[in-house]
């Protein structure tokens, strides 16, 4: 009886799958090491479906891709967990996936939805991930939630409209605002340019009873929370770490020195996503401005 071999063609679309799946590992770790997703959502996905990217991980890559954890320490780990280092994270037992989840839980917590929400809404998130374009695209279909317009010392990017997109300021003026109160919160961005938030048209379409949508930075998030405990805040999320690369090299605004640096923030606001009542993941424009429209409408606590 003649043996069978396997025709070239399979053998070539096997191998571009190895590779593609490869890729899409190597490209999930990144997005676990720059915290563009939470390990447990990870996890999560590893254990629904053991045949996904997730599930098809090893344990010890997905412990060496989290912030701080060393060879030495993955090791102490499985110890601990009582798992065996060739597992893959799909394939791990049922007391396995509650010990790593315990420990996750522990190790990175995440916040909380809280009940309810403020008719105040904070939009934050990393840099070149789409805030301005949600944003906008909000301003254009939802004329119900008021969009706080920042003032900034930068200068304007090609087709921004002072009073509209933000209020160009100089230096001088910016200082004015803050000595008399007149900023919610204000902070200086990427080590260059002032941004900051007038309180006044927020105050008047909060006593006309309207949503406010401030979109801001990291810094400001937390100002706004200190002022305003019962803001709602919303972190906007990349699809993944390449992604975030891409928009931001796409966009052109910036040279290679800067792009660095701004990278070098993204990783620093990627990290405090904990702190905010929600994450949204900017994939889609639209339905990103959804989510954020959803949240608008939940019942006031």
């Amino acid at each position: 009886m003649a043996e069978r071999t396997v025709p070239e063609v399979d053998r070539a679309a096997a191998a571009r799958r190895a590779v593609e799946r490869r890729q899409a590992r190597a490209s999930l770790k990144r997005d676990l090491s720059m915290r563009v997703v939470t390990p447990q959502t990870v996890a999560a996905q590893a254990f629904a479906d053991a045949d996904s990217v997730a599930g098809s991980m090893r344990i010890t890559d997905f412990l060496l891709a989290l912030p701080a954890i060393g060879v030495g320490k993955r090791d102490r780990i499985l110890l601990d967990l009582d798992i065996s280092p060739v597992k893959r994270l799909g394939g791990l037992g049922v007391r396995q996936r509650a010990s790593l989840t315990h420990w996750l839980d522990e190790r990175f917590p995440v916040s909380e939805p809280r009940a309810g929400r403020s008719r105040l809404l904070v939009l934050a998130g990393p840099t070149a991930v789409g805030k301005g374009t949600v944003a906008a695209h909000i301003r254009e279909n939802h004329p119900e939630i008021h969009l706080s317009v920042s003032a900034t010392t930068r200068a304007p990017r090609p087709g921004e409209i002072d009073g509209v997109h933000y209020f160009f300021v100089d230096d001088a003026e910016f200082d004015r605002l803050i000595a008399d109160g007149e900023l919610l919160e204000h902070a200086v961005v990427h080590n260059r340019s002032r941004y900051g938030t007038p309180r006044a048209p927020i105050d008047a379409a909060l006593s006309e009873g309207k949503t406010v949508l401030l979109e801001i930075d990291l810094q400001g998030a937390r100002q706004v929370r200190a002022a305003e405990p019962s803001a709602t805040l919303i972190f906007l999320l990349p699809p993944s770490w390449d992604e975030l690369v891409q928009r931001l090299v796409g966009r052109g605004t910036e040279n290679e020195e800067e792009r660095t640096r701004r990278l070098r923030t993204a990783k620093v606001e990627l990290a405090a996503q904990g702190e905010f009542d929600y994450r949204i993941v900017n994939e889609d424009v639209a339905a990103a401005a959804r989510e954020v429209v959803e949240l608008s409408k939940a019942p006031a606590r």
